[in-house]
């Protein structure tokens, strides 16, 4: 149970970190707590500035491939169909950079998407890719 407080905790600052980067770069940002135990639809973080919008989900983790349930990206996909913002996912892998990814770029399972590490370095764009 605590290590799954302490992943959770690790996950929420890396979220809190990436918001402090889009800031400082010059672009507007918000982190959406609670983001996935809400009613409705709602990224973990939206960005932007005045002629782009983005919506990412994002995740952290210290293992070489992170899932993505189907839920958590038709629920983004739908965020930002209404909001009229461009879906990401954003993967902080263990004493990596943030890799992003459009949906497209995921590889889809059964039951999930996936991005493994390898994946994350060959194809994933970097934070400054981004916001340029």
């Amino acid at each position: 149970m605590a290590s799954m407080r302490q992943n959770k905790r690790k996950g929420s600052n890396a979220e809190r970190d990436l918001v402090k980067k889009f800031w400082e770069a010059g672009w507007a940002a918000l982190r959406s707590a609670g983001s996935g135990s809400m009613q409705y639809p709602s990224p973990d973080i939206i960005a932007g500035y005045a002629k782009k919008k983005i919506a990412i989900e994002a995740k952290f983790t210290s293992q070489t491939t992170k899932y993505f349930t189907k839920k958590e990206i038709s629920e983004l996909l739908y965020f930002c169909d209404k909001f009229g913002a461009e879906p990401w996912v954003a993967v902080k892998f263990d004493k990596e950079p943030w890799f992003f990814f459009p949906i497209h770029d995921l590889k889809e399972k059964d039951k999930s998407f996936a991005i493994t590490l390898k994946d994350a370095k060959l194809q994933g764009l970097l934070f400054e890719d981004i916001i340029r």
